[in-house]
């Protein structure tokens, strides 16, 4: 993957336009619309209309994958641990 931004196509309400992102952020946006059943332009459109006006979309992208993978993170961390069976206390001494 490569670390420098890359130009992609989207198209808001109708309209095209492009953002600059590194693949990593854009691999987990894709992923991210996918895992929520939207189409990655539903998905940024949404992004889009929630914005402040002095943030860039491709910003903004980054921001809301990032607090994905942050929620995602947290969430797994507070999952309780699976219990001990029988075989793993046996195996244990």
């Amino acid at each position: 993957m490569s670390g420098r931004p890359v130009k992609r196509s989207l198209t808001l309400r109708g309209h095209r336009t492009s953002v600059s992102l590194e693949d990593a952020f854009w691999v987990a946006f894709r992923d991210i619309a996918a895992a929520e059943g939207k189409a990655i332009n539903q998905l940024a459109a949404e992004i889009d209309a929630e914005r402040a006006l002095d943030t860039g979309l491709a910003s903004a992208i980054r921001v809301f994958v990032l607090r994905r993978v942050q929620a995602g993170r947290r969430v797994s961390e507070a999952a309780p641990a699976a219990p001990e069976t029988a075989s793993d206390q046996i195996d244990a001494r």
